[in-house]
C-alpha cells in the first residue's frame, strides 16, 4: 500500500523571529542599501516602504502602560488552584455517592430486604 502525503510548496513555510518582552522597544531593523534577501522561494525587500516582513507579529503586541503586577497574579493563581482543587474534590464526592447509590438500587431492584445502611452507636 502506498503511503499518500500532502503536498506543501514552500510559499507557505516562512520562520518569524520572536522577540523578547523583555525590551521595551522593538529591536531597530537596518536598512540595507544592497541586494533583495530571498527567503525560499519568496523575495523580502529591505528598503524603506517595506521594512516589516508579510506576517510580522508585531500587530499582536499591546504596548504596556504599567508593569506587571506580581502580587495581583500570584493571588489569582492561588485562587485558581483554590477552585480547581474544590472543584475536584466536588467531583469525586459526587462520583463516590452515585456509585454509593447505585449499589443501593441494584440491591433492590434483585429483591433482597437489607440493602440500606444501618447505622449503629455504641452505648456506652
Amino acid at each position: 500500500m502506498k503511503t499518500q502525503r500532502p503536498i506543501i510548496s514552500d510559499d507557505e513555510h516562512v520562520v518569524l523571529k520572536f522577540r523578547p518582552r523583555t525590551s521595551a522597544h522593538p529591536p531597530v531593523q537596518r536598512e540595507d542599501s544592497g541586494p533583495a534577501k530571498t527567503v525560499s522561494t519568496k523575495t523580502v525587500s529591505t528598503n524603506a516602504t517595506n521594512t516589516r516582513p508579510a506576517n510580522d507579529l508585531s500587530r499582536y503586541e499591546r504596548p504596556r502602560e504599567e508593569g506587571d503586577d506580581f502580587r495581583h497574579r500570584m493571588l489569582a493563581n492561588v485562587a485558581a488552584l483554590a477552585f480547581t482543587v474544590a472543584l475536584t474534590a466536588i467531583g469525586i464526592w459526587l462520583a463516590v455517592s452515585i456509585a454509593d447509590l447505585r449499589k443501593t438500587q441494584d440491591c433492590v431492584l434483585m429483591g433482597r430486604r437489607d440493602c440500606a445502611r444501618i447505622s449503629v452507636t455504641p452505648q456506652g
